[in-house]
């Protein structure tokens, strides 16, 4: 007994955590509440605004079709892992064609448009050159170049703390890396961006590691910056910007309202039916979806520090309303599981118990084809499908916990209590005693 009601504690404790993170920023200062990181709602480009930026691709060099479409597929995967990396969530990325002109499209919600032209439109193609004068005003080109390239990651220098750019070459890389810092001991070697020189270190020793650092003059965001645009690749093409402008939101804050109203509703709706038809345990799953409602809404916000923050469209918020409808699907399985075993004569307990373990197969087997229904869409559709598809994996996820886990500990605690021997309570006779 003891253990069930700290199990009811450690709920309601969640619940309490839940409601902070789920609050607005307003009422977490009234209560005078500091998240350890800013946790709020992100929203879409259908409902914030954000930018829309257009580059013109240079595709002079190549005359055939099919090398200038397979040229604007790698245009577009690289600009998408920059900007995934930047940590915009639901980008619209696309390619238009314009006459004999290609263009690359990219809009962006809530992001700065300034910090978002210098990601995308640098080339970042990096060079390894040889000093052939004292001064450093000549170098030599060397075979060494960013596609031998294998990964980059920002570090602090140990000696002065500030941010670097440590790289990782290719085993091809790593050979000539070796060979370029056994030939060069005592003189520099030049690290250059764009024809642009970084760093030029002097050779201590030979590297056959293949582990080399990018040191400068930089910040943590332009540290963060080269290491995104050195994984990312080089673009294929040159770009040239034609247009900029900031979107408003397609859709508003008045959709946003209008959603969340609905939202309200539904969940009055279904409180009211649940408890209504089921009585005492309809009011008890009403509670747990209660519960429900502020995990999901945390974790959109990634309160939970665990996943990323969720991006929501006005489709996702129609996968939330959705999810909450069926959140409690579990619960009317089990519900009528139980009202079986009451008809068999058994008492609260064993019905409660017989209940959710003749219902999870059910609650199973459902759960795992909306899951695989959620992986399909989130791997082949669109970048809206994703999103909704995304948001509907959390809602079922989290409602299989409330129902199994936070329902069945709230029921279990009226075991042997007036309540489990009260039918009006039920809807139902119940027998007295268990059996």
């Amino acid at each position: 007994m003891k253990r069930r009601w700290l199990k009811i504690v450690g709920i309601f404790l969640l619940a309490a955590i839940c409601f902070v993170a789920a609050s607005p920023q307003s009422v977490r200062d009234k209560m005078k509440i500091r998240m350890l990181k800013p946790v709020h709602l992100r929203l879409g480009l259908d409902l914030q605004g954000g930018s829309h930026i257009a580059y013109e691709a240079d595709l002079s060099k190549f005359k055939d079709v099919s090398e200038k479409e397979r040229a604007m597929e790698s245009l577009r995967n690289v600009v998408d892992k920059r900007v995934n990396a930047l940590g915009v969530a639901e980008p619209n990325i696309y390619t238009t064609k314009f006459g004999d002109n290609r263009r690359i499209i990219i809009e962006l919600p809530g992001i700065d448009v300034n910090q978002a032209k210098d990601l995308i439109g640098k080339t970042a193609k990096m060079k390894f050159k040889t000093q052939m004068n004292e001064e450093g005003t000549m170098w030599q080109d060397t075979d060494l170049e960013g596609k031998n390239l294998k990964k980059a990651t920002v570090q602090n220098d140990p000696q002065t703390n500030s941010p670097e750019v440590a790289i990782e070459f290719d085993s091809e890389g790593a050979t000539k890396f070796g060979d370029l810092t056994k030939n060069n001991l005592g003189k520099r070697i030049g690290i250059f961006l764009d024809d642009e020189i970084v760093s030029a270190p002097t050779v201590q020793a030979e590297i056959r590691d293949g582990h080399a650092v990018i040191s400068g003059k930089f910040d943590y965001k332009e540290a963060n910056d080269l290491k995104i645009q050195l994984n990312a690749g080089a673009l294929p093409v040159d770009i040239k910007l034609v247009e900029e402008r900031t979107v408003g939101a397609t859709l508003g804050q008045e959709s946003v309202r209008k959603s969340f109203f609905a939202g309200t509703i539904a969940l009055l709706v279904i409180f009211m039916f649940m408890t209504i038809y089921y009585r005492f345990p309809g009011f008890i799953a009403s509670v747990a979806l209660g519960i429900y409602t502020l995990i999901v809404i945390a974790i959109f916000k990634g309160a939970f520090y665990i996943f990323p923050p969720v991006t929501l469209t006005l489709a996702g918020i129609a996968a939330f309303i959705l999810s909450i409808g069926m959140a409690v699907d579990a619960n009317i399985l089990i519900f009528e599981r139980m009202k079986e075993e009451f008809r068999l004569g058994k008492g609260y307990g064993a019905a409660l118990d017989a209940g959710f373990k003749r219902a999870w197969p059910s609650i199973k087997d459902s759960n795992i084809a909306t899951f695989i229904t959620c992986a399909i869409l989130m791997a082949f559709g669109s970048t809206v499908i994703k999103g909704f598809a995304y948001t509907l994996l959390i809602g079922v996820a989290v409602s299989m916990f409330t129902a199994i886990t936070i329902t069945r500990t709230f029921l279990k605690a009226f075991i042997n209590t007036r309540i489990s021997k009260n039918p009006k309570l039920f809807g139902f006779a119940i027998e007295k005693g268990e059996k």
